[in-house]
């Protein structure tokens, strides 16, 4: 996959530290922390932009999406600053498991979509950009982001052969995690019961309110 070596190895050791600290910040949780509720006992108690934008508004969803995805970028880029290529693919894992498992949060964080965009984003923006049009896809079509998210993660493997074909392992355990940790999603899916994001809800009419 990538040389380790006893000159970059405490480099790659390093900037992993650093990307999965950096994985640390979660807006949602602070925001929310800031109006005296914890985000993730509120809604779908994800630490993420859908249940930001559902609990908190769009204000704050849009934060948290922004945010999140830049700190995915930042960790890469610094990751590859510090130990090249290689250090850009172990941060990008490592920024997303600090976004999931958040020590600073008793390892209780969100689901990483964004971040994951993000961090891809700044290791190959093709592979970026091909996923996020098949999230965007799913979206579309399910008015949900589960299902953009699940069908992403599903697909990743494949994109990443044809991207970049030395991130495919390493990728394919990040797809894994963002598929487990949808679990929740995946069952109400079944069910018939996964709420439509709340931009797609249909204002109700005068009438219909009456």
């Amino acid at each position: 996959m990538f040389d380790i070596t006893s000159e970059n190895i405490g480099l790659l050791a390093a900037a992993a530290v650093a990307a999965y600290l950096i994985g640390n910040i979660s807006p949602s949780i602070l925001m929310a922390r800031a109006r005296g509720i914890d985000i993730r006992k509120e809604g779908s108690g994800n630490a993420g932009t859908t249940n930001a934008l559902r609990v908190m508004g769009k204000k704050a969803g849009a934060v948290t999406l922004v945010v999140d995805i830049l700190k995915g970028t930042g960790a890469v880029l610094l990751g590859s600053l510090m130990a090249g290529h290689a250090g850009a693919m172990v941060c990008t894992v490592a920024v997303f498991c600090g976004h999931v498992w958040p020590v600073f949060f008793r390892f209780k964080g969100g689901k990483g979509v964004a971040t994951a965009f993000g961090a891809l984003l700044g290791l190959n923006p093709l592979l970026a950009l091909s996923a996020l049009a098949i999230v965007i896809t799913g979206v579309l079509i399910s008015r949900r982001m589960s299902v953009g998210s699940l069908a992403g993660a599903v697909s990743f493997p494949f994109i990443a052969m044809f991207f970049e074909r030395d991130f495919v392992i390493l990728g394919s355990v990040m797809a894994v995690i963002i598929l487990i940790k949808h679990r929740g999603n995946i069952a109400r899916l079944f069910r018939g019961e996964e709420p439509v994001m709340s931009i797609f809800e249909k204002k109700k009419t005068s009438q219909e309110e009456k």
